[in-house]
């Protein structure tokens, strides 16, 4: 079992603790990006938490995932990852002080009378809660102790006073503790012993013991936090900092999820995006840099800081992610480009070359991801596929002899991209052609499309001998 470190200094220490219970998609990954950003802007440590106590729901599959995920957006974890289900034994040895110091007590309610009073309170118009039945008061009668019913553990709230903090999102919270009900901080047990401990009161020890210093995550928690910052009370500890980000909605405006169509973060990778322009994307959803839009991750680290973080929740949209990609694409080296076209040409049982930095040059200002430039790639490393509407359009006979003439230039000329733009010009001199009359049939017969960059740009990309074989019509 890894055990945390206890850091005694009072340097920045943040954490991203996902549950393992279905892929990590990116509305997810945010909660990870701000909290690495603001432990690498301010020279901090981030640590990694899986949350795997619902132990039905988890899976290796999803913690395999969420690993992926941040490898491949280079959100390098300082320490862990640490898991939950192996630090039960300090889980219970926290909950065993808190049961000593009178902050716990046995809750022999049954789930039928749970649902009971429940649907009595909604009946009533009132808020569903637990009522305090078995929770030790000076003077109080308990009811007697039913046979063979093991209790759960209930946390006794504090029932004055209120609970606030500055969220560094959200601003001032105040919630009142009588809006709070006895908490369950672990699962039935046999009288004398300790149960498994609940998400609640795992979270406030795991925070504890790895000195947590700012608590970054999404919104969707705020109602927990007030349950655990009285549990920071009961243990004579301060809480961290809280920031609880804004939900991101998918292009439909409804939260994302799995269920509604979210993509897990690995697909990214395979649909050919860069993690630099998903990190950049992801950035902007929920913090911003005065008008900025595309920026390195260096950049975004300097930038980061958790004082213009968003308000309102954020919408997903593909499209802007691609630009940003494209963008990000166009600025690359064609150096490091290249082994990425290249592992999605593999995909396709291609084998690129020493051509293919060079070839990247040449297309990606008018590619958005490195899938569309694989496309444009495959061309130089396979036959291509003709649409016969093409073909007929451009490929007639009125420009068949000028197709034939280039063919007999380019055989015996330099192939070099000087050379052979000279003798495109002599051929379009020679037949009284303007440039599209001969550039299109030939951009057809070599890549299968009309529209490429600079056709002697082009020609001098492929082999003099694959020119020729594809010039014969």
């Amino acid at each position: 079992m890894t055990t945390p470190t206890q850091n005694l200094s009072h340097k920045t220490r943040t954490r991203f603790a996902p549950s393992p219970t279905g892929f990590i998609h990116l509305g997810n990954i945010r909660s990870a990006l701000y909290p690495w950003a603001f432990a690498r802007a301010t020279g901090g440590d981030f640590i990694l938490r899986i949350e795997d106590t619902d132990v039905e729901r988890s899976s290796q599959e999803a913690v395999d995932v969420i690993l992926q995920g941040m490898a491949w957006l280079g959100l390098n974890h300082d320490e862990g990852p640490f898991y939950q289900m192996q630090r039960m034994p300090r889980y219970k040895e926290v909950l065993a002080q808190l049961v000593a110091a009178g902050h716990v007590y046995p809750c022999y309610m049954s789930v039928a009378e749970l649902d009971a009073l429940r649907e009595a309170q909604m009946a009533a118009k009132q808020k569903p809660r637990y009522d305090g039945t078995w929770r030790p008061e000076r003077g109080k009668i308990l009811p007697p102790v039913p046979a063979g019913v093991e209790p759960v553990l209930r946390f006794k709230n504090p029932e004055a006073g209120s609970v606030v903090w500055e969220d560094k999102v959200k601003g001032r919270i105040e919630i009142s503790n009588d809006e709070l009900d006895d908490l369950v901080i672990a699962r039935p047990a046999p009288l004398g012993e300790i149960g498994t401990p609940t998400y609640n009161f795992c979270v406030v020890v795991d925070d504890l013991d790895m000195t947590i210093t700012h608590v970054i995550r999404g919104d969707d928690h705020v109602n927990n936090t007030p349950r655990q910052i009285n549990i920071f009370k009961a243990l004579g500890k301060e809480p961290p900092v809280y920031a609880h980000l804004p939900t991101v909605l998918n292009e439909q405006g409804e939260k994302m999820s799995k269920r509604a169509g979210a993509k897990p973060v690995t697909q990214f990778a395979e649909d050919g995006y860069l993690p630099d322009a998903v990190v950049n994307y992801l950035a902007r959803l929920g913090w911003s840099h005065g008008d900025d839009e595309i920026f390195s991750r260096e950049q975004f680290v300097s930038w980061f800081n958790l004082d213009h973080l968003g308000k309102s929740a954020a919408q997903f949209d593909e499209a802007k992610l691609r630009w940003v990609n494209g963008q990000h694409i166009k600025a690359m080296a064609d150096e490091q480009l290249a082994p990425l076209v290249a592992a999605q040409l593999v995909k396709r049982g291609i084998t690129a070359d020493a051509r293919l930095p060079a070839i990247c040059a040449l297309f990606k200002d008018r590619c958005d991801t490195t899938v569309v430039l694989a496309d444009w790639a495959a061309a130089f490393y396979a036959d291509v596929q003709i649409k016969p509407e093409d073909l007929a359009l451009h490929v007639t006979d009125t420009v068949k002899p000028a197709l034939q003439t280039l063919a007999k230039k380019l055989n015996t000329c330099e192939w070099d991209k000087a050379v052979i733009a000279a003798a495109i010009k002599e051929v379009l001199t020679a037949h009284s052609l303007k440039m599209p009359q001969l550039g299109m049939p030939v951009r057809v017969l070599l890549m299968g499309t009309p529209q490429t960059p600079s056709l002697d740009a082009i020609i001098a990309l492929f082999s003099k001998q694959e020119v020729l074989k594809r010039l014969k019509f």
